[in-house]
C-alpha cells in the first residue's frame, strides 16, 4: 500500500511537495510533484533490490517553457540520460553533464525532493545500526534545469536521545551539513533548510 506524504518548503514557504511512496523489503517505487510560483515538477522513481536506483523520470514546466529527463542506471554502474526541452528559459542544458563522473553511483538525488534521501538511509541501515560517516557518490538532478552532475555526500547514523530518528547528512559538493529527522521507514519528516512534512487535511 502506498503512503501519501506532503511537505512544505522551509527555504520557500510557498513551495509544496507531494509524493506517493510504495515501500517493499529492499526496494521502492514512488511518484510525486513540486509546485512553486515559477515552475512545477512531476517525477516517478523506480528503485530496485538493495535500494539501488533503476530510473527516475522528471518533467518540469514553467510559463512558456518545459523540460523532461529520463535518467537510467544500468547494471554495470553506468548512467544514461534521455532529455528534451522547449521554450526559452535561462537555465543550464538538461541531461548528464559528465557521464563518467557518476559512474559507479547507485543513487540518484532529485533536487528539492525529500524522497531520494530514503535509498541511502535504508541501504546503509542507518536506523538499525550505528553507522559511521559513509561517503557516497550521487547522480544529482538539479531542479529546475534537470542537469545531472556528480554529488559527493556523506551519511551516518545520528540519534538525538528522543523518540525521533535522525540521520547525519552532508553534501561535500554544496558545502552543506544537516541532521535529518525521519520516520521508522526512513522517510524524511524534517530536512533543515529545505522541507518539513505536514499532516494531511481530512
Amino acid at each position: 500500500m502506498a503512503t501519501i506524504l506532503t511537505w512544505t518548503g522551509v527555504d520557500d514557504s510557498e513551495r509544496l511537495d507531494r509524493a506517493s511512496v510504495e515501500l517493499a523489503e529492499d526496494s521502492m517505487r514512488a511518484f510525486g510533484s513540486t509546485h512553486t510560483r515559477s515552475f512545477a515538477t512531476t517525477w516517478s522513481l523506480d528503485v530496485g533490490p538493495g535500494w539501488v536506483t533503476r530510473s527516475i523520470d522528471v518533467t518540469v514546466r514553467g510559463i512558456g517553457w518545459w523540460r523532461s529527463l529520463v535518467l537510467t542506471r544500468h547494471v554495470d554502474g553506468t548512467w544514461e540520460s534521455q532529455h528534451d526541452s522547449g521554450g526559452d528559459v535561462a537555465l543550464p542544458a538538461p541531461g548528464l553533464a559528465d557521464p563518467a563522473g557518476v559512474e559507479g553511483a547507485v543513487d540518484c538525488d532529485l533536487g528539492l525532493c525529500p524522497v531520494t534521501n530514503t535509498m541511502p538511509i535504508r541501504r546503509l541501515r542507518l536506523l538499525a545500526d550505528e553507522v559511521p560517516p559513509t561517503p557516497l557518490v550521487m547522480a544529482w538532478v538539479d531542479v529546475p534545469s534537470l542537469r545531472v552532475v556528480r554529488s559527493e555526500q556523506v551519511y551516518a547514523s545520528a540519534v538525538d536521545g528522543s523518540s525521533s530518528r535522525q540521520v547525519s547528512y552532508a553534501s561535500r559538493s554544496r558545502d552543506f551539513d544537516a541532521t535529518l529527522t525521519v520516520d521508522a521507514d526512513g522517510l524524511v519528516i524534517d530536512y533543515p533548510g529545505l522541507a518539513r512534512r505536514v499532516r494531511p487535511v481530512h
